[in-house]
């Protein structure tokens, strides 16, 4: 069987960056659900700050370069999408934004999206509901049910809240996966299994 295409959208501008960070988590995730089913990934992570040049130049003539071209290919070919953007003044980063005006409305149409972003406080969670999947639902993507967003606080210290993220990042992950591998409906158990939902549930509507 092909592999699946798993392309991963991350705009952090710091390196190291705790949105490349949550990136990473939300992969290995995804991969090792896939490869519990028995299916390679062939991983593509488009750091937006590498293209952050190209991008505004695109939208000033049109034109993409070679990289930022290669990108836009990946995404637009992608079986399944992970992004994750730092949030700036309550939304998402400008770069990210642009760089998915400089993509045609129809290229990720269908196409399964896990959101997730990072910020300095838990206040700005909503973010996923309220900005990320009014976009993506413009665009006609997919957006898997679980977003994961990671404060702070989430990362260590005295408010270390770690094996909380964990759970939203395995869940996550494994709604994604779930649908990459094709199951059309599936729920996630609370300990991260996937639980096939019986045909007779899907006709009684649970």
């Amino acid at each position: 069987m092909p592999a699946k295409n798993l392309v991963v959208v991350t705009a952090g501008l710091t390196q190291p960056s705790s949105t490349r960070l949550l990136a990473d988590k939300l992969v290995d995730a995804t991969r090792a659900r896939l490869a519990g089913r028995g299916l390679d990934v062939d991983l593509t992570v488009i750091e937006l700050r590498d293209l952050a040049t190209d991008v505004v130049n695109n939208l000033l003539t049109g034109f993409p370069s070679a990289g930022l071209g290669r990108a836009i290919k990946s995404v637009t070919r992608a079986d399944g999408l992970i992004v994750v953007t730092p949030v700036y003044t309550g939304s998402y980063s400008g770069l990210f934004k642009m760089f998915f005006d400089v993509i045609d409305n129809s290229a990720v149409e269908g196409t399964p999206v896990l959101l997730a972003a990072t910020g300095g406080t838990e206040r700005h969670s909503l973010v996923l509901d309220y900005q990320l999947r009014p976009m993506f639902a413009y665009l006609r993507a997919a957006p898997v049910p679980t977003g994961v967003y990671a404060a702070s606080s989430d990362w260590g210290g005295a408010g270390d809240r770690d094996g909380d993220l964990g759970r939203r990042v395995e869940r996550a992950g494994g709604e994604l996966a779930a649908v990459m591998a094709g199951i059309a409906e599936a729920r996630v158990k609370p300990g991260g299994a996937l639980e096939s939902v019986p045909f007779e549930q899907l006709l009684a509507g649970l």
